[in-house]
C-alpha cells in the first residue's frame, strides 16, 4: 500500500521490500533507491534470460491461473486437479504461478498425469511458499517478466476463480490477443456460475456501450468440464501449428 502522504517526505527513506518496489518507487523520496537505471536494465535482462534459458524446449504447455487461497477441500481445488490431469494426459505441460491453492492443484494434477509440472513463483513482501508438486521451479523478482513467461510458453490459458492476480493475468492476455500483439489462442474460464456475473457485465455494459466489439467476447470460453477444456485447448493448439 502506498505510504506517501502530505508532509511525509522529510523522514529517511526506507529500504524497498521487493525488487519490483525498488524499480517502481525509484523516484519516491520515501523508498531507498539501491541501483542505477543501467543496473536495473542489466537485472531485467538477466531475469528474462533466466526464464528463456530454463523454459526453452518445454513443449506444448498450458498456463493455469487461479486463487492461491483455495483450500484443499474446496470443489475448485479438485476441479483444477482433474483439469490438469486431463491436460497432462493429452500431452500438455502445465505452468502455474507455483504457489498454493489452485496453482498447487494444477501442478499436482500434471504430476499425477506424468506431464511436466512447472511453477513460476514470485518474490513478494510476504513469502509465497512454492508448492511441492512443481517439478520445475523458477522464481522471479519482477511480475512483468514472469507474466511474459506465462504467455510465451503457453498455447492456451485456463483460468479458475481467483483474485486480483488472476484477473490481471486474464485481462493482460485478452488485451494482447485483442490488440494482435499475440495470435489468438484459447482462453478458457472454468466455473460457469462463478464467472457468469463478469460475463453478464461484459455483455450488458462493455458490449452494449460499445467499449468492446462482439468479436472480443468471443475470445473467451467458459465451461465446468475438463474434457471441454482439453478440446478447446487442443483445437487452439492445432490452429497455432502446435502438436501435443
Amino acid at each position: 500500500m502506498p505510504d506517501d502522504h502530505p508532509g511525509g517526505t522529510s523522514r529517511a527513506p526506507r529500504p524497498p521490500t521487493t525488487t519490483d518496489e525498488e524499480l517502481f518507487r525509484a523516484e519516491s523520496p520515501l523508498v531507498e533507491s539501491l541501483h542505477s537505471d543501467a543496473v536495473r536494465v542489466e537485472r531485467l535482462s538477466a531475469e528474462f534470460a533466466y526464464g528463456f534459458d530454463t523454459l526453452r524446449g518445454v513443449g506444448p504447455a498450458v498456463s493455469v491461473f487461479g486463487s492461491a487461497r483455495t483450500p484443499h477441500d474446496h470443489p475448485e481445488y479438485e476441479l483444477a486437479r482433474e483439469t490438469a490431469i486431463a491436460l497432462g494426459t493429452a500431452g500438455y505441460a502445465v505452468i502455474t504461478g507455483g504457489g498454493p491453492g489452485v496453482m498447487e492443484a494444477a501442478n499436482r494434477g500434471a504430476r499425477e498425469a506424468g506431464a511436466r509440472s512447472i511453477g513460476l513463483n514470485i518474490e513478494l513482501p510476504f513469502e509465497q511458499a512454492a508448492n511441492e508438486y512443481a517439478d520445475l521451479r523458477l522464481k522471479f523478482q519482477h511480475f512483468f517478466v514472469r507474466k511474459v513467461m506465462f504467455v510465451r510458453y503457453a498455447c492456451g490459458l485456463v483460468v479458475f476463480p481467483g483474485g486480483f492476480g488472476t484477473f490481471d493475468e486474464l485481462f493482460e492476455a485478452l488485451t494482447l490477443i485483442e490488440t494482435r500483439k499475440i495470435g489468438h489462442f484459447p482462453v478458457v474460464l472454468v466455473g460457469t456460475e462463478w464467472w457468469s456475473g463478469m460475463l453478464d457485465f461484459m455483455r450488458e455494459r462493455l458490449l452494449a456501450e460499445q467499449k468492446v466489439n462482439a468479436d472480443d467476447l468471443d475470445l473467451l470460453d467458459c465451461t465446468d468440464d475438463p474434457a471441454r477444456v482439453v478440446y478447446l485447448v487442443s483445437a487452439g493448439a492445432e490452429r497455432q501449428g502446435v502438436a501435443a
